[in-house]
């Protein structure tokens, strides 16, 4: 019979409030970017073109991914490495300090009408303190530390589920919570204020509350310590499939974030031009496939290998964002998100496969090194699927979607390869065993 988990050794409390306020964030970015390039080109009494704020925006978010990515590289690296040896609460709760202070300055914008530049100040603070690459790396290895190599792939999903339940009610409230006044009548300061109460919450309940289990604490000191990223010992057949592995993840990810990155800009250009209740609901419909993707772990894993997953949900984002290029109302964008119900079960499966290859003295190691590979991606497609994007504004605004699925089904070749070399090594196992 299991034991079941104190609550004070559960990461989840922090992994849901944590995307509660992610999405309370989100939506309240994306309106304040909106409404301050669009009034700030109104009081220069220039009427400005739905082409021009879109290139603004996405201007904006062009530089803000690149700095909350690129800065997150060094730090993230070396609070992984605390990590693994020993401190799991480090790679956690200096990330969430970063997040409270980086949201806190958005709220600052708000509240005292400064330029909505400032919050690339916030960015590059988040950015500094390890950002999502350390903090989600450092979840998921906790999560590998706590849980069999047989269940990883269904633990991870669950974890993925968690964050997917927050975001999908954060994303639901957020429209409605911006619409609320308050602070002088200042749109956004309850919703963005929440979020920084939330984040909050979270790192002191890391620092204080959170009790990291003391089998796993001796179990890491145990195992002898080991220099670079823990790949260095391994037999050569996982040394090629973490590269493999490596490779469809970060065509993946560039296919992912490429394509959502410029999504957000997408949804506020007519014929969509959403307002901040769309957009909490668009957001929620993204956080509905951490569901069905969970639920197609759950059923998939009894009949079909790790590698088949990953296939599976690849396929699922590719036809999914496909149709996206061709969306001109609001039916239809809802349309193409539910095609991509199970575009969530790569990456924590890719995690999965990644944590079975090396000790788990170097899970923290191996896992921020994929994300750290993730990072380095997005410095070079952002600017990329922008200026894409803003080149096809005239003529093919949806063409960037269409770039994203091609590249997914790049990611399928190295995923697939995985696949094969393991079913062979299986058998040849099967076979030495008889």
């Amino acid at each position: 019979m299991q034991r079941w988990t104190p609550i004070r050794e559960r990461i989840a409390p922090v992994v849901l409030c944590a995307q509660l306020a992610s999405a309370f964030y989100d939506t309240g970015l994306q309106m304040v970017v909106k409404e301050r390039y669009t009034n700030s080109t109104k009081s220069i009494n220039h009427t400005v073109t739905d082409d021009e704020q879109q290139k603004n925006i996405s201007n904006f978010y062009m530089t803000y991914t690149m700095l909350s990515n690129f800065l997150p590289f060094v730090p993230a690296y070396f609070l992984a490495r605390f990590g693994d040896r020993g401190h799991r609460k480090v790679p956690l709760a200096v990330p969430l300090l970063g997040y409270f202070i980086s949201r806190a300055l958005l709220l600052l914008v708000i509240l005292l009408d400064l330029p909505v530049e400032v919050i690339f100040g916030g960015a590059a603070v988040y950015g500094l303190c390890g950002g999502f690459s350390s903090y989600w790396a450092g979840v998921m290895a906790l999560v590998s530390l706590t849980s069999s190599e047989e269940k990883r792939s269904v633990h991870m999903s669950r974890t993925e589920l968690i964050y997917g339940i927050a975001g999908f009610v954060g994303s639901i409230a957020s429209g409605h919570l911006f619409q609320l006044y308050a602070f002088e009548h200042k749109q956004g300061a309850v919703l963005v204020g929440l979020c920084v109460l939330l984040y909050l919450f979270c790192f002191l309940y890391v620092l204080f509350v959170l009790k990291i289990n003391d089998g796993l604490k001796s179990r890491v000191h145990k195992e002898p310590r080991q220099d670079g990223f823990g790949i260095l010992n391994l037999h050569s057949r996982d040394k090629i499939n973490i590269i493999l592995l490596f490779v469809s993840a970060i065509l993946y990810d560039i296919a992912v974030g490429g394509g959502m990155e410029i999504l957000m800009s997408f949804v506020t250009k007519k014929p969509l031009n959403w307002d901040a209740e769309y957009m909490g609901y668009g957001n929620a419909a993204g956080f509905v496939i951490f569901f069905t993707s969970f639920l197609g772990v759950l059923v998939f894993s009894r009949c079909a290998s790790d590698a088949t997953m990953i296939i599976i949900g690849m396929v699922s984002f590719a036809a999914g964002i496909y149709f996206m290029a061709f969306v001109t109302a609001t039916y239809m964008f809802y349309l193409a998100r539910a095609l991509t119900l199970f575009a969530l079960i790569p990456m924590p499966t890719i995690r999965s496969l990644l944590s079975k290859q090396v000790q788990d003295t170097s899970y923290g190691k191996i896992l921020i090194s994929l994300q750290l590979s993730l990072t380095i991606a997005s410095v070079v497609y952002s600017p990329i699927y922008t200026q894409i994007y803003q080149a096809t504004l005239n003529w093919f605004p949806g063409f960037v979607f269409q770039v994203s699925s091609i590249v997914t089904v790049l990611a399928i070749i190295p995923i697939s390869i995985v696949g094969c070399r393991t079913a062979r090594q299986e058998g040849y196992e099967r076979i030495q065993g008889n």
